[in-house]
């Protein structure tokens, strides 16, 4: 900062415990602006942005290739102070308790700009940082002076898409595999399994029932075991980057030979694993279940299912959105700011009670800020 810029912060309001937004959630707060002496700013603004970016370099003999990819899903902007010769009309303009405009110029002290803005209704991913890639939430703070380099401070959002069954078709439906090998070497003899499962998607927290039937004609014990593992898949410029990791085993009870029983296996779902994410174009978050014989001296007999994680139910912050806002004038800088800020996102804001209702801002659409998402169930 400089020596006139004391300091510039984001503060916003959290309202659940693991703060995480969801789609359709009011985030709201303010920035501090704290500045030493009188000071001229031509443009001070808060944007919001959601983005997927990828990159990872690959070396090809003497020659070091570099590929990137960047997806964004939206990025708007709130004003506090506008530039004066700007053209843009369509610039959303913030004013303080009284209605009227900041000024543009700010006295020595601490000074407070309230915000709000609302996450999209649509379907965009889940907040994400892998080992080539991130999905990403944001907010961030831009000060513009003449002369000056620009003032700027971010801070990022944790963003959890909803649990839901419906978008990915044939998550209910159960899966149904069956496998049989024939033993060699110190081994002989035969053995089969035949792997169903309930269903395909399962929420965090929640246990995966894994039924098998095992037919054991070899001549020694095997042993079923079980591997939830994640599978991040990295895509720029038509290549990809994989990068697997397992994330939970267990062992179930050993089959003698000769003998074939019936096998019931709940594993449970870590309440913290990662979600699936399938809805980004450059940046796939999957899982696998692996289900295999451990046979002594062979090659272990394996059948895989894509299974998917979806997280836990979370409370929606469009219900509390109104009281967030309403606590603007309760904060360590007493009243302060507008005490119906205006919800800029994707959706119509909440009109406070006994207000007229606001009037919708327009759509992101408007500004073609962000592409398209590719269907849910995409696969590559």
């Amino acid at each position: 900062m400089s020596s006139t810029i004391k300091k510039l912060g984001i503060t916003y309001n959290s309202f659940n415990t693991s703060n995480t937004f969801t789609s359709g959630d009011v985030i709201s707060g303010h920035v501090t602006l704290e500045v030493a002496k009188d000071c001229q700013i031509d443009s001070f603004y808060i944007k919001f942005k959601g983005k997927a970016e990828v990159t990872w370099t690959e070396s090809h003999g003497q020659t070091t290739h570099v590929y990137h990819s960047k997806d964004k899903y939206f990025s708007v902007r709130q004003y506090f102070i506008r530039d004066k010769n700007s053209k843009d009309d369509q610039k959303t303009l913030i004013t303080n308790q009284s209605g009227e405009t900041y000024s543009s110029v700010v006295p020595p002290g601490i000074h407070v700009y309230p915000f709000s803005f609302q996450f999209p209704l649509q379907d965009i991913p889940s907040s994400f940082k892998g080992a080539d890639g991130k999905i990403i939430y944001l907010l961030e703070a831009i000060l513009s002076r003449s002369m000056r380099m620009n003032s700027k401070e971010s801070t990022v959002i944790n963003f959890v898409g909803k649990g839901d069954l419906n978008p990915v078709p044939g998550l209910m439906e159960p899966q149904h595999e069956s496998m049989d090998k024939k033993i060699k070497l110190f081994t002989s003899g035969s053995v089969a399994m035949d792997v169903k499962l309930e269903k395909s998607g399962f929420f965090q927290g929640e246990g995966l029932k894994v039924l098998v039937y095992i037919k054991n004609d070899s001549s020694r014990e095997i042993k079923p075991k079980y591997c939830i593992y994640r599978k991040h898949s990295f895509f720029a410029k038509g290549k990809r980057r994989v990068h697997t990791m397992d994330l939970l085993k267990e062992v179930g009870k050993p089959i003698p030979p000769s003998a074939s029983e019936n096998v019931a296996q709940v594993i449970a779902i870590p309440q913290d694993a990662e979600p699936s994410i399938l809805n980004c174009n450059i940046i796939k978050a999957e899982h696998r279940l692996r289900v295999y014989l451990d046979v002594k001296y062979a090659s272990d007999p394996e059948i895989k299912f894509n299974i998917v994680i979806l997280p836990a139910y979370q409370v929606s912050g469009m219900a509390t959105a109104q009281s967030a806002a309403s606590d603007f004038g309760n904060g360590p800088y007493g009243n302060y700011g507008n005490p119906h800020p205006l919800v800029w996102g994707f959706g119509p804001p909440q009109p406070p009670a006994g207000d007229q209702p606001a009037v919708p801002p327009p759509p992101y659409e408007t500004y073609g800020m962000y592409p398209s998402l590719n269907d849910f169930a995409s696969k590559r």
